[in-house]
């Protein structure tokens, strides 16, 4: 009985060490992984850097607005802002444009729109920038309505939204749901 303490015994401070030692080494690997990582992640900001220095194209965003929220199309107004501040800041170029259907159809509407103040304003000073409106939601609001369905001066009609935002992103724009 005593011998066969010994032998788990043993056993057991083997399996023990072998942990041990494992747990050791895989630190060490761990990090030398994270200085090979931290030296990928340095190099592709430099050659992310070096490349956008360089763009000639412009940046593209789709910002899709879907809801009759204010709050929401306020913010989609304060994500555009803020993108074109960026890259006019470091020199480069973009073009957003700006789709609202289905409900969100209200922040392009004349007489609904609780942002057409601010899309006049942002209009103004920002070339860069469009508004889409989608044909297929303005044709259904005037039937459910019974009335023509005026739209802001600054929007543009475009058959369906949806099928406008597919399009922008085939043709590689970033996209953006606010």
């Amino acid at each position: 009985m005593n011998r066969s303490f010994f032998v788990v015994a043993g056993v057991a401070a083997i399996g023990l060490t072998l942990v041990l030692s494992i747990q050791t080494s895989g630190s060490a690997q761990n990090g030398a992984f994270a200085k090979i990582n931290a030296a990928k992640i340095n190099a592709n900001a430099k050659m992310t850097t070096a490349v956008a220095a360089n763009r000639t194209q412009p940046h593209r965003l789709s910002v899709q607005v879907d809801v009759n929220d204010p709050a929401t199309m306020n913010l989609a107004l304060n994500n555009v802002s803020n993108t074109v501040q960026h890259y006019s800041e470091i020199g480069q170029k973009v073009e957003i444009e700006v789709i609202a259907y289905g409900p969100g159809l209200h922040m392009l509407r004349d007489d609904t729109s609780p942002v057409k103040a601010r899309i006049k304003s942002m209009s103004e000073t920002m070339p860069e920038l469009t508004f889409s409106a989608c044909g297929n939601t303005r044709d259904n609001m005037a039937k459910a309505e019974a009335k023509d369905i005026p739209l802001i001066s600054q929007a543009k009609v475009t058959k369906s939204g949806v099928v406008r935002l597919m399009e922008l992103q085939e043709r590689g724009w970033s996209y953006l749901r606010p």
